[in-house]
């Protein structure tokens, strides 16, 4: 079909994986050029910032089409974009191009008007473990320097009342690198500990560190994982060196490594359970002058760790090894901490921003997480098609948490019309609207993997715990 020239013409890049989708327009002489050369002169060597002068992308398209080519493209030390990862393609109606292809046009109605549309898929299923960690984040720091080293100092100023932010960043001494450290693991773990955020604005199915950064910023949070890489992303800026530890409950046994570089590599779960555990939970540890501090920066279930010394030591080795106990919403669970072979937990990050569509959705409901944790409040969704299919799982919910001695209240519909929920509401209203406001996303996210036709209500319990004392089983 002929489409005429003066229409606009819009490249739109699609990533089938994440459903990350940005639209760019592009010169109406272009879409005549191979498909190797738009997508040269758009996406891997665009000038981002001319192209928001020139109004060919919105700025959330912006964030969106440097988050795509952070996917496709390798980078150097310097956050410099390379080649293309190798395994990935680019396709059109789901067929593979070649390099030298002519982009198909297809003619839409956008917005009221007529536009010519080059779509194009990224297939990313078989790209390895190739992430460049010290050019992936000195690229998104870069992205936004000004942003983060705001955060930065606006942490050190609430955090550290007895030292200024500057003389802080000197961190010419062990003392000042460790107020940094502190200081931002504190602020991380006074963001909210939430999934909402998968639901509205963004709607980002897993979020990087940098990603969390500005979620906290505007207000929200993220999870274990999330934050772990939020806090690292951070103080990898300023040198200091650190490693992920996993942890998770009744994994008192060193982690069984090759499984779960195995489980990387199959994404075969079944059967797992026992392996799973040990990434339930992640945290950091940093080396400073020599000493060790092991920080727990996530909040919601988990209480505020920064143990250093000889006690950090003890918590990672396996000579009496203690744990740390953890109210996971309703139950007790004893968590062990363990050192890690670094390439396990940023290949599982990896995994979970890139190659897993429903990572938002097992984080809510597979891993038991919900929307929001707090000391005082758990609140989940149920997702269900019938009626008594909800009275189930409502019976459930009730029973568990009367057995608990916590107040619940459940709901079939989407609302916060409860004694809970108005405590809620009350108490943090922004927390309150923005799971108000997740509702419609969720849902629909949840139609599209599992089958249309579900409603979805929300179960609130009170928790009514203090996660802010840690106690390891020797402190108990």
């Amino acid at each position: 079909m002929e489409i005429p020239s003066q229409l606009n013409h819009v490249l739109q890049i699609t990533d089938s994986l994440t459903g990350r989708k940005v639209a760019i327009r592009i010169e109406p002489h272009d879409a005549s050029l191979p498909l190797f050369e738009v997508l040269s002169k758009y996406f891997q060597r665009c000038a981002v910032d001319r192209f928001l002068r020139e109004k060919r992308l919105t700025p959330e398209g912006a964030e969106t089409l440097q988050a795509l080519q952070d996917l496709v493209y390798t980078m150097s030390d310097t956050g410099e974009l390379r080649g293309a990862y190798p395994g990935v393609v680019f396709k059109q109606q789901s067929l593979i191009t070649e390099p030298v292809t002519m982009p198909t046009i297809q003619p839409a109605r956008f917005d009221g008007r007529d536009v010519a549309v080059i779509n194009i898929e990224i297939d990313r299923l078989n790209v390895g473990y190739d992430r460049n960690w010290v050019g992936f984040h000195r690229r998104r720091w870069d992205r936004h320097e000004a942003l983060y080293s705001d955060f930065v100092s606006e942490s050190l100023g609430s955090q550290s009342a007895d030292a200024g932010a500057d003389e802080i960043l000197e961190l010419a001494t062990a003392d000042q690198q460790i107020r940094l450290v502190r200081s931002l693991a504190k602020t991380v773990w006074e963001s909210d500990f939430e999934n909402y955020s998968r639901f509205v604005g963004p709607k980002l199915r897993y979020k990087a560190g940098d990603e969390t950064v500005r979620n906290i910023i505007d207000g929200g949070g993220g999870i274990c994982s999330e934050k772990v890489q939020a806090l690292k992303f951070l103080t990898d800026h300023y040198g200091i060196p650190s490693e992920y530890v996993l942890a998770g409950a009744d994994t008192r046994l060193p982690v069984p490594e090759e499984k779960l570089r195995e489980l990387l590599t199959t994404f075969d779960f079944r059967l797992t359970k026992r392996y799973l555990r040990y990434w339930q939970h992640t945290a950091l540890l940093y080396t400073i002058d020599g000493g060790s501090i092991l920080v727990d920066a996530t909040n919601g279930n988990i209480p505020f760790l920064f143990i250093s010394g000889e006690p950090a030591e003890h918590i990672l080795g396996y000579d009496d090894k203690p744990s740390v106990m953890v109210r996971m919403a309703v139950y007790e669970d004893d968590f062990y901490y363990h050192r890690v072979s670094q390439d396990i937990p940023e290949n599982l990050f990896f995994a979970m921003e890139s190659w897993i569509p429903d990572i938002d959705l097992i984080q809510v409901f597979d891993n038991e997480l919900g929307l929001y944790i707090s000391p005082e409040i758990f609140v989940t969704p149920v997702a269900f098609k019938g009626r008594a299919s909800y009275q189930r799982l409502e019976e459930q919910y009730l029973e568990i948490s009367r057995a608990a001695g916590l107040e619940c209240a459940a709901s079939a519909d989407w609302t916060l019309t409860s004694e809970l929920g108005q405590r809620l509401l009350r108490r943090n209203p922004r927390v309150g609207e923005k799971i108000l406001s997740a509702g419609d996303h969720m849902i629909a996210r949840y139609d599209k993997q599992y089958g249309p036709g579900h409603h979805a209500g929300l179960v609130l319990i009170a928790l009514g715990n203090d996660v802010r004392r840690p106690a390891t089983k020797a402190q108990r």
